[in-house]
């Protein structure tokens, strides 16, 4: 039985990998999942309380980053409401459209929709290249975040 508990929890961690950059999956809360199955598999004997403690901070640092780095960065650029709501629509509408979608389409909507409250082409641009870079940062945090909340997981059932 202890088999099937393993694989779920391996299953939950690839899962979560994946949801690090498809946003229609909650990357770290899967990754989270997934370990903390694993030390209770285990008994919470190798992967105690403190490794688990560890992840979970990670965890919600890599969700804190993924929502406020695109804002930091829209924010910093001088984006308007309608920016904010326009990226935002960009991302949902990215997710029908597979991996460039989701990547690029916030900066669209950034752009999109600075330019319908500003109507100048150039803070448009500004604007939707500053979402996107911030976005950018945010998943690449999410991704290294992720990886160490394994790595930590990982050290702890070895050691």
């Amino acid at each position: 039985m202890d088999a099937l508990w393993w694989l779920l929890s391996v299953a939950l961690i690839l899962a979560g990998l994946a949801g690090t950059v498809l946003p229609a999956l909650p990357g770290t809360a899967l990754v989270l999942a997934g370990i903390v199955l694993g030390a209770w598999i285990d008994g919470f004997t190798r992967v105690g309380p403190w490794a688990v403690g560890a992840v979970v901070v990670m965890a919600v640092l890599a969700w804190v980053l993924d929502y406020v780095a695109a804002l930091l960065g829209a924010r910093r650029a001088g984006a308007s409401r309608q920016a904010l709501i326009g990226a935002a629509l960009g991302t949902v509408v990215g997710l029908f459209m597979g991996l460039v979608g989701v990547l690029f389409m916030p900066l669209v909507g950034a752009a999109a929709g600075e330019y319908l409250a500003q109507r100048d082409q150039r803070q448009a641009m500004k604007v939707g290249l500053a979402t996107w870079l911030g976005l950018m940062a945010g998943l690449l945090a999410k991704v290294v975040l992720a990886f160490m909340m394994i790595g930590v997981f990982i050290v702890a059932l070895l050691v």
